[in-house]
């Protein structure tokens, strides 16, 4: 009776994970926030969300900087475009994503994110 239960379980689990990998996923905001398994969390424009290697453009991420002077701590939003191989997008393996959330449009992460989009060069510059 147990390897039977077991067998079903397992199942089940298959079916989900595959129904998830094969989903549409969409979003009503502008810009997402994706939590890796590993710690990171990148912002930005995630295309094909239920797919096994999603797009994610305009791409973000959070950095702790100490003032040397007053030792405090302050976040600083940084774009991943500013890499000595100055990457514009990012393929993430969904195996390794945690969590997909909406960023708000009236968030500070939102208006940085704009902010940031605005000042960027045209292209060929």
């Amino acid at each position: 009776m147990v390897p039977v239960v077991l067998g079903v379980l397992f199942v089940l689990v298959l079916t989900g994970c595959n129904r998830q990998s094969g989903g549409n996923i969409t979003f009503g905001t502008e810009y997402q926030a994706v939590f890796m398994e590993n710690g990171q969390v990148f912002f930005g424009k995630l295309q094909n969300a239920g797919s096994p290697y999603p797009l994610l453009k305009s791409v973000f991420y959070i950095r702790q900087q100490v003032n040397p002077e007053t030792k405090e701590l302050r976040q600083v939003l940084l774009r991943r475009a500013n890499e000595l191989h100055k990457p514009d997008q990012m393929y993430i393996n969904a195996g390794h994503i945690a969590i997909i959330e909406p960023v708000a449009a009236d968030s500070q992460v939102a208006r940085l994110i704009k902010e940031a989009e605005a000042q960027k060069p045209a292209a060929g510059q």
